[in-house]
């Protein structure tokens, strides 16, 4: 960046309004019938693009699809470079128009906005903002771009981008502003609402020796996870990752820049800690406490599959029996699947555990498993084990990684191999539930037993067990009672998720073609799996970031008892609807698409 656009940044972002509360809101704020689409009268003219423009340092661009450029040259260069690099998740967010989705059967399908922001600081954010309240337009946000319900896109409008805004910075003694004498400093990290949650790792842990409780997918962005409560691999230890969130700074509806602590509009920060991302404002920087790192990380994997359905039965029961008494607790995380083809799948890990002691753990299960060859075979070999925690996100030398090799990419940049199904997926169904621990009593398990049975009839479904925080020690289960996200996941022990899809089917990509009858078919499979277990759960919740597009009771499911609160601070700092998301707090007064007040 040149000097010039280093002191005008500069410059515009101390003429900022930074607020203390929301009744110092700058501007009266107008509450809009019907945005206006490009084309139709009100939509911005040349002259007004161009103020926005200069305002941002020229960092306004228009937004073509991810290939555009192939129907016209399937065979040229453009096309070439889309389709090389679309199993990338790197190379998909560095593109405005790029999702990490490639969309969802009669939900949604990605489109690119009319214009996008590239924000480098909160002043260009607090820009955008303006610019698009008071001309009346949609409104998206986007940092990782990785939202299923696809709310980080929408066609005619203005895309705030935050991609650029990556920095992040560790702090030894961290004290929120405003809290001075009231909290203790305590270690911590800052970082840009652009930045992916490897950027945090390689810097908390990597280099400085500590934790930062994120996602478990490293491409994700921080700001988003952040907003939806955020689960990671050692959530059962550490808690979500809204319940380490210390301050952010948001640019709200008015386009003020404000701080948001426990000690500065705190009802504003308690919504933000799992009240949904895109319904608040933009997030700008974020400021998490770290932890003690354990020494070690590891976990346990294989599959084995089931001669009969017997036998099937047999060993979902034997595993229940065996969580309950052996991993239900902080140290275990992540997954098991049961599918329809008789296979538990196990992908779990652990976290402060040796791995003599990783291996004890599961020994007893395993020999359950070998002593039964008539009824079992390991497909996969079983192990466990663990190691140096601080060499768990190394992306060089670790066959578990898959590196970003693009030319100038960092070099520790890189993503889980077991997560390279999902860059670009199509999504043909999804659904999730919260089971209450109750379910893990001896009087109980055999219901559990059975309904698990019953739905893997339909659907491979998976326990994320790190998603649940029931188990978890108690000043995580505190921590997540003060966050905005539904309170029923502190008495849960795992997330059920039954979903599916294909590899990527963006519009207008080469040899993608979506085959309808199957996807609905496989819609419908998830649907009457989900069923199964609703029986067991009937009033179950659902993780707002892996969740059911079509959840009609989508508030008490996402929010339960705290929906009604989250309506209150809405209305407090955005009364006029500016930013929406597909069930988002307060979207229930607009139309589907975002464009007219309902």
């Amino acid at each position: 960046m040149r000097r010039r656009d280093v002191l005008t940044a500069a410059i515009s972002a101390a003429a900022l309004p930074l607020c203390a509360g929301a009744e110092k809101l700058v501007a009266p704020i107008t509450r809009a019938v019907r945005r206006v689409r490009p084309g139709e009268a009100g939509w911005p003219g040349a002259a007004e693009w161009q103020r926005l423009r200069q305002a941002v340092g020229r960092n306004l661009i228009e937004v073509h699809p991810l290939f555009a450029a192939c129907p016209a040259d399937p065979k040229g260069a453009a096309c070439h470079d889309v389709l090389q690099h679309i199993r990338n998740p790197f190379y998909i967010g560095d593109q405005a128009a790029g999702t990490q989705v490639s969309g969802w059967l009669d939900a949604w399908t990605p489109a690119a906005s009319a214009y996008a922001v590239k924000a480098r600081n909160a002043a260009d954010v607090a820009a955008a903002v303006n610019f698009a309240r008071d001309h009346n337009l949609r409104l998206v946000v986007k940092g990782g771009g990785h939202s299923y319900q696809g709310t980080s896109n929408a066609p005619d409008s203005l895309l705030i981008w935050t991609r650029d805004m990556h920095t992040v910075t560790l702090h030894d003694a961290f004290v929120p502003q405003g809290c001075e004498g009231k909290v203790a400093p305590q270690p911590a990290v800052t970082a840009e609402s652009g930045a992916m949650w490897i950027d945090l790792y390689n810097a908390v842990t990597g280099k400085a020796g500590r934790y930062v409780q994120g996602g478990g997918c490293t491409t994700v962005g921080v700001a988003g996870l952040i907003q939806s409560g955020g689960f990671g691999s050692f959530s059962k230890g550490f808690g979500t990752a809204a319940s380490s969130l210390l301050e952010a700074e948001i640019v709200t509806a008015d386009g003020a820049v404000r701080i948001a602590n426990a000690c500065t509009n705190p009802d504003l920060f308690w919504a933000l800690k799992g009240g949904g991302g895109g319904s608040w404002g933009v997030v700008t920087k974020l400021t998490l406490k770290t932890h003690d790192l354990p020494q070690n990380f590891g976990g346990a994997a294989g599959k084995i599959q089931a001669h009969s359905d017997d036998a099937f039965r047999k060993l979902i029961a034997q595993f229940v029996r065996f969580y309950a008494s052996a991993l239900f607790n902080p140290h275990w995380g992540e997954q098991a699947a049961f599918g329809a083809d008789n296979r538990l799948k196990i992908s779990m890990v652990c976290q402060g555990l040796t791995r003599a002691e990783a291996k004890a753990v599961w020994q007893p299960f395993f020999d359950w498993v070998n002593a039964a060859p008539k009824d079992y075979s390991v497909v996969d070999k079983l192990r466990a084990g663990a190691g140096d925690s601080r060499h768990w996100w190394d992306v060089i030398g670790n066959d578990s990684m898959n590196r970003d090799t693009r030319s100038g990419a960092p070099e520790d940049h890189g993503w889980c191999q077991g997560d390279q199904d999902q860059v670009g997926a199509f999504l043909h169904g999804y659904d999730s539930l919260w089971l209450p621990a109750s379910l893990l009593q001896p009087a109980q398990q055999q219901r559990f037993v059975d309904a698990l049975f019953a739905a893997s009839r339909y659907k491979e479904v998976g326990l994320h067990f790190n998603k649940g925080l029931a188990g978890a020690p108690a000043p995580a289960i505190a921590a997540a009672k003060d966050t905005a996200t539904n309170p029923a996941v502190t008495d849960a022990f795992v997330l059920a998720i039954i979903a599916d899809g294909e590899g990527p089917a963006y519009p207008d990509m080469p040899g993608a073609a979506v085959k309808e009858s199957t996807a609905r078919k496989d819609a419908q499979m998830i649907d009457l799996a989900t069923a199964e277990l609703r029986k067991i759960a009937p009033n179950a919740g659902s993780y707002v970031s892996e969740s059911n597009y079509f959840n009609a009771r989508w508030q008490q499911a996402f929010w339960g008892q705290n929906y009604a609160k989250l309506r209150a601070v809405k209305e407090t700092y955005d009364p006029g609807g500016l930013f929406f998301v597909h069930h988002g707090v307060g979207s229930e007064n607009w139309s589907a698409d975002g464009f007219t007040k309902t």
